[in-house]
């Protein structure tokens, strides 16, 4: 589904990323585990055309995305949760998720309101809420349903649970559960490697701008010790 070849990124002369090489399979969860500032977001942003590539490129579904428009990515069907959120905040709930929707694939049973409330209870209940005045849990919940809203064949998480008090977290963790047994593909930028190993297929870790170790979830336990080491935890 997605495939990240030799991707180099720079801000201005200071270079980030370099020949960062992993992949997502269709239907496959994934993460981009490693401490901050060690190219997680900026992996994520030239993934998404934020960034642009100094070098590699970026395949999606077999479309070489490399060089394209933020916008162009999304509508192939790439949906992403930015760190921090960035949800609109002086539109209600319900004016943030349907700013963003759209079913450009035809599907049978597409994301609407009802199937995002029915994930997430407390939007339905707030759906006339002005978002900044929704908790940061509820609006990682609203991060969460205005990409899914799009429909996307790939969903982005950036800092998925960062910052969140424990039972919000695993809400979030749930709800990524769900989606993964709905053989969505997922890529999730996070630290809770403990709930990760169980649920991610596969993980990669990244330090200095290198992705340095890829495994399974049994690869994990066997080079935890080196992990956390990269990881920080």
């Amino acid at each position: 589904m997605l495939r990240v070849e030799n991707l180099a990124a720079a801000y201005g002369s200071s270079r980030v990323l370099f020949d960062v090489t992993f992949e997502v399979g269709e239907g496959e969860f994934a993460t981009l585990l490693g401490r901050n500032g060690m190219g997680k977001t900026t992996t994520i942003k030239t993934i998404m055309g934020l960034v642009p590539a100094r070098g590699g490129r970026v395949v999606f579904d077999g479309v070489d995305v490399t060089g394209k428009t933020p916008e162009a990515i999304a509508r192939l069907g790439v949906g992403l949760v930015p760190e921090g959120r960035q949800i609109f905040p002086t539109l209600t709930v319900r004016e943030n998720l349907v700013a963003t929707a759209a079913d450009r694939f035809g599907r049978d049973n597409p994301w609407n309101l009802e199937r995002v409330y029915d994930l997430f209870p407390r939007l339905g209940e707030r759906h006339g809420q002005w978002a900044r005045t929704l908790s940061g849990g509820e609006q990682q919940m609203l991060a969460i349903g205005r990409a899914l809203m799009t429909n996307p064949r790939l969903l982005i998480l950036d800092e998925a649970t960062e910052g969140l008090a424990p039972v919000i977290r695993a809400e979030i963790w749930s709800v990524l559960s769900a989606l993964k047994a709905q053989n969505l593909s997922i890529l999730v930028v996070d630290k809770s490697i403990d709930v990760l190993r169980r649920m991610a297929n596969t993980h990669n870790v990244i330090e200095k701008g290198h992705i340095v170790w890829t495994g399974d979830g049994a690869a994990l336990d066997r080079d935890r010790e080196k992990v956390n080491g990269w990881v920080g935890l």
